[in-house]
């Protein structure tokens, strides 16, 4: 729920809604992975299908007893639980089992009165290979499966699948390019609003050249409408031979998180059968890699910020700073010279809009005592410098260059350099445009000086994560939020929204495990309308984890139901968007099949926040119950409805193309159901009142 509103709608891409129960302990490390069967029914329900994470393709095998599918997890795991997700021929008696060869198999689990629908087994066992082995057939048909979910932790081979795009700004070339305008080297730029596009005729091939071989553990494909049906992931160290890493017929299109096993220099999508009469169209093409390199939550628990980089140690942290100007006035009160160094993203330095929009223009840092400097690291603002130079200095007067360029491209530059003195200084000579010069962050890396260590990043979430705070609203019928986890906001809503919200009125319990916050048209406070929010600001905030809530929206012209988060700093004096804002789910009655996430912070706020929606084309989200979910830690979130996730925002990607990550920070949730506002209008005639939002529980885990 934006504080200022999203004003445009992004392009809209399918896929296909299911609804799923709470989210299985663990990391999921089946999708994507290698599947055999002991029969299948026939060519359209292969085993594969049970663990291409599409809930609109299913196993089936031949009708008879015994039979089973098998996963293979590219590596010995321990497994925590498995979710078997039954089309209507399911197992009545059946064995989950573990192999360590694929040919030797323990039991983990066994039943006889298996119930068919969504089955959460929890289990505690390890291997590299999961089976589903079924004795006893509850129908004539023989065993399906819409999905085939392994939980756990990953082991060798699959550990440390680092959560930065290794293929960011790398080289990328392709079979061929629609025209001008839709290259290759698009689909690697950070950017979702440019995109690769090839002629429309099979195949066609892109390409990713990494830089160096590196252990390959998962891809993400972001298509345009015009998406891959049959497709490879192929990977090559030489970008000649080819080893396939991963395969499909079925592919939905849409976003596509794939997780897979392999080594290679180079990473190629190699497409044989398109989904339209157009080409290929990929709006972004990720690739992770595992090994040391792995971050954010893979390995449990730990610290973001506590090992040295190995271009040395951070000196700048809240170093005494000078500048040829600073701004104290209008849009950046207070940016002093010190903002650059004191690790918060959120706040910055700027030169005078009084006599510094001028070149030259600079801002410096004494560390202390005398460092040799191995790396600087400056997050630009939009008033950045297209020509600068790094210097440093023995004395505060006498400058050295270190680095200099005449092309500057603004937003995250990591600069790699070698230099010794005291001060350090970044001296602009030709802005960007007709402002001056500003920086969110200048840190400078090396050896010696007087370093002050900078606070540390909270620890990630563990792996398996458990659950550290919940609300099932199971209270009686008309009883209130429970006051130990909810606070009533009260008053008018931002954005230009027409309901007033009431100190609980609105919001109340149905007694059959659901929490109603509803929206009416009554004149209360000078307002046309009532409506409720209600937040943990007061009761639970924390950094990271993996949260979730099963809603279902209310639905009518000028509704704006949202399940959020916002800055815990909010409260205590920092405003928006400095806080930070999450938004897991937005979703606006006008629009009635789409919900979209999104991202909000000082430097991509209201429309030009950063999100994607989720569009399921026909449908209506407010028909039914749907789980919303965000998966948050010190390197990405990422965004997920029904178990389908369809939307990462990387920090190094958000840096490098949008501005400051500024979510390493405790949050607090927020559930509201706003009436009118810029986005979604206010109502009209075709309006229906009273409007209820459902909410049936908010989980969080860790």
């Amino acid at each position: 729920m934006v504080f200022a509103c999203v004003a445009a709608l992004v392009a809209a891409l399918a896929l296909v809604i299911v609804q799923t129960p709470a989210r299985a302990a663990g990391t999921l490390l089946s999708q994507g992975k290698t599947a055999t069967a002991s029969s299948t029914e026939n060519g359209g329900t292969p085993a594969s299908a049970a663990v291409d994470g599409n809930t609109g393709t299913r196993w089936s095998s031949a009708a008879a007893d015994p039979q089973w599918l098998q996963v293979d997890l590219g590596a010995t795991a321990t497994i925590s639980s498995v979710t078997l997700n039954w089309e209507t021929a399911y197992a009545k008696a059946f064995k989950i089992q573990t192999s360590a060869d694929g040919t030797n198999w323990t039991d983990a689990y066994s039943t006889t009165t298996g119930t068919g629908g969504t089955q959460t087994l929890s289990v505690n066992a390890s291997g590299r290979y999961v089976r589903l082995y079924g004795t006893v057939r509850a129908t004539q048909y023989g065993y399906s499966l819409w999905e085939f979910q392994v939980y756990g932790t990953a082991g060798t081979g699959t550990s440390g699948c680092s959560t930065t795009n290794a293929a960011l700004n790398k080289t990328a070339t392709a079979s061929s390019t629609e025209n001008g305008g839709t290259p290759a080297s698009a689909a690697v730029d950070g950017n979702t609003g440019t995109r690769w596009s090839s002629a429309a005729a099979d195949p066609q091939w892109l390409q990713i050249d990494l830089g160096a071989t590196q252990n390959v553990c998962g891809v993400q494909l972001s298509w345009e409408n015009a998406y891959a049906k049959a497709y490879q992931i192929q990977l090559s160290t030489d970008g000649t031979n080819w080893t396939t890493a991963y395969s499909t017929t079925s592919g939905p299109g849409a976003t596509e998180l794939i997780t897979l096993t392999g080594t290679g220099r180079y990473v190629r999508l190699y497409g044989t059968q398109r989904a339209t009469q157009y080409g290929y169209s990929l709006w972004e093409f990720q690739v992770f890699t595992g090994g040391s390199g792995g971050t954010g939550g893979t390995t449990g628990g730990s610290t973001g910020g506590t090992t040295p980089p190995p271009d040395g140690t951070l000196l700048s942290y809240n170093k005494p700073a000078t500048s040829s100007t600073y701004q104290d006035a209008n849009s950046c009160t207070g940016c002093t010279p010190a903002k650059a160094f004191d690790e918060d993203p959120a706040t910055r330095w700027a030169t005078s809009d009084v006599n510094g929009w001028v070149d030259p223009g600079w801002i410096a840092v004494d560390l202390g005592a005398t460092a040799h400097i191995t790396k600087v690291v400056l997050q630009w603002d939009p008033a950045y410098a297209t020509a600068y130079q790094i210097q440093t200095s023995p004395d505060g007067a006498n400058w050295t260059p270190i680095y200099s360029t005449t092309t500057g491209k603004g937003f995250k530059e990591t600069l790699t350099v070698d230099g010794t003195g005291r001060y350090v200084r970044m001296y602009g000579t030709a802005r960007s445009n007709g402002y001056g010069y500003s920086l969110w962050g200048f840190d400078v890396y090396g050896t010696g000086g007087n370093p002050t260590a900078p606070p540390a990043l909270p620890p990630n979430p563990g792996n398996p994560e458990h659950l550290v705070w919940s609300d099932e609203f199971n209270g009686a019928a008309g009883t209130k939020p429970d006051t130990s986890k909810w606070t009533q906001d009260v008053g008018g809503g931002q954005n230009g929204e027409l309901e007033y919200y009431t100190n609980g009125d609105n919001t109340s319990m149905d007694g059959n495990g659901d929490l109603v916050i509803e929206a009416r048209k009554e004149n209360v406070q000078g307002h046309q309308y009532t409506s409720g929010r209600i937040n943990t600001s007061d009761h639970f905030n924390f950094t990271y984890g993996h949260v979730e809530a099963r809603i279902k929206v209310s639905g009518t012209q000028g509704l704006w139901p949202a399940f959020w988060m916002l800055g815990s700093n909010f409260k205590t004096g920092t405003p928006w968007p400095n806080s930070g804002e999450i938004d897991i789910m937005e979703h606006v009655g006008k629009v009635a099949d789409s919900v979209y996430s999104t991202l909000h912070a000082p430097a991509y706020n209201g429309g030009n926040g950063y999100g994607s929606p989720y569009t399921v084309a026909g449908s209506d989200f407010a028909n039914d119950f749907h789980t919303y979910a965000v998966d948050w830690d010190s390197s990405h979130m990422t965004f997920s409805v029904d178990g389908h996730a369809f939307f990462t925002a990387d920090k190094a990607t958000v840096e490098s193309t949008r501005g400051p990550w500024v979510y390493d920070h405790p949050f607090y949730i927020i559930l509201n159901n706003a009436v009118g506002g810029d986005w979604p209008g206010a109502p009209d005639a075709t309006s229906v009142f009273p409007q209820r939002m459902l909410v049936d529980y908010v989980r969080v885990s860790q």
